[in-house]
């Protein structure tokens, strides 16, 4: 920047004009020198910057009033609570984490940082007390307009009292049941159903980058026969895009059924953020997929005990064209080895907890719901047998613009990334 000279004030450039009856002082020689000394060394100067910075400005200027869709992955301690914000600011949360007044909570607290008022879609993945369990507290203290699910359950026999209260709600109120190929009518946005009651796509999702197109990565997929929790594999699915920018949740959706949306072709195409499917534990997320969708992002909603197993941190580490994975839990399973860098993790666990397990670390996980508590040794508070409670509980937020940029921020350090559109 030019200096200004020492010996001028800026009283002296300012100093009132004063008029004579004889002549005006603008039109003496020391105004007008003064006038142009202001303009070269201030006005000039300024107008040159300007005019300089215009392309970036523009830009910065363009992002910062631009209308997005913003996501919050919630932290319901390995369950699935996820509020999408549309650029209409139209709402849909898809599923309301476990049983009791904690999820619900946390919920709320998305809400109102969104600044919305209702739930307008309540997406149920399926019926598991991870997915639909905070449902009756929630829906005693928010408006919920619609409720959109797969259909009956099969597994009536885990019928909790959320589940009561569901179909309740349901049997008075908008309910819309999807199959694949269906869309939620939610402005802003393009809301695509591709899974749901145990089917998927029969066809290629339409202008979607890369469906369709024959899948290398199916050569070596070999399935998995899980016959635990079939609800799982009834799991609702979709992919949402606004503008540019995809992302993709499949729930809980089993293995071999998720393999069905990417082989022998890739019916899906390419996402920029992909959650992690059923919490990052084996019995889904195939390779055939997850490669086939290259995500630039994976969030995963894990917690310190379920999910993340080390398959899946594996799977994740080698897909192409991933440039970042983000947690919302610090995870037993993955401890030095496997967790992301501590800025990319919501929630980390109590010291004591974290330095436990890492210097006494539990036997490898046999089991999705993570390393058993046996291999913790003493003293270690109770909290450490289970996904213990937090307050404050973090969540990860992305928020997508329309051309494809979009930003990823995690709640409990400010840390955020910016992912710029790719041609």
């Amino acid at each position: 920047m030019i200096g200004c000279p020492n010996k001028i004030s800026l009283g002296t450039l300012i100093a009132p004009v004063h008029f004579t009856h004889e002549k005006h002082e603008f039109m003496k020689p020391n105004f007008v020198q003064k006038i142009i000394f202001l303009v070269s060394v201030w006005i000039v100067p300024a107008v040159i910057a300007v005019a300089q910075t215009t392309q970036t400005t523009d830009k910065t200027l363009v992002n910062m009033f631009a209308k997005t869709l913003d996501i919050y992955y919630i932290d319901v301690e390995g369950g699935q609570a996820t509020l999408f914000v549309s650029p209409s600011g139209e709402t849909a949360l898809i599923d309301t984490g476990f049983p009791g007044t904690r999820d619900p909570k946390r919920i709320l607290e998305a809400v109102k940082a969104a600044g919305a008022k209702q739930i307008d879609y309540l997406v149920i993945t399926h019926y598991h007390a991870d997915h639909i369990g905070g449902f009756l507290e929630l829906s005693k203290q928010i408006p919920i307009l619609h409720y959109v699910d797969h259909g009956p359950t099969v597994q009536p026999e885990q019928n909790i009292p959320s589940k009561q209260a569901y179909d309740a709600a349901v049997a008075k109120g908008a309910h819309i049941i999807v199959k694949p190929g269906d869309k939620l009518p939610i402005s802003g946005i393009d809301w695509a159903i591709v899974s749901s009651a145990g089917k998927t796509l029969a066809d290629n999702m339409l202008g979607a980058p890369g469906a369709g197109k024959p899948n290398p990565y199916c050569a070596g997929f070999v399935g998995k026969d899980v016959q635990v929790d079939l609800e799982n594999a009834q799991s609702m699915g979709s992919v949402i895009s606004y503008g540019k920018f995809r992302t993709v949740d499949l729930g809980d959706l089993l293995w071999n059924v998720e393999a069905e949306l990417a082989c022998p072709v890739n019916r899906i195409g390419t996402v920029d953020v992909l959650l992690t499917t059923h919490h990052g534990m084996s019995w889904s997320g195939p390779k055939a997929l997850v490669y086939a969708l290259q995500p630039r992002v994976v969030v995963m909603n894990n917690g310190i005990r379920k999910g993340a197993q080390i398959e899946t941190f594996e799977t994740l580490e080698s897909a192409p064209g991933l440039e970042n994975l983000w947690q919302l839990h610090w995870s037993a399973n993955g401890l030095l080895e496997h967790n992301v860098p501590g800025r990319f993790i919501a929630n980390m666990e109590e010291p004591l907890i974290t330095s436990g397990l890492i210097a006494h670390p539990p036997s490898p996980a046999t089991s999705p719901t993570g390393p058993r508590p046996a291999g913790i040794v003493a003293p270690v508070p109770r909290a450490a047998m289970g996904n213990p409670d937090h307050d404050p509980a973090y969540w990860i937020k992305v928020s997508a613009q329309e051309d494809g940029t979009f930003t990823v921020t995690n709640a409990r350090n400010g840390f955020s990334k910016i992912y710029q559109r790719k041609n």
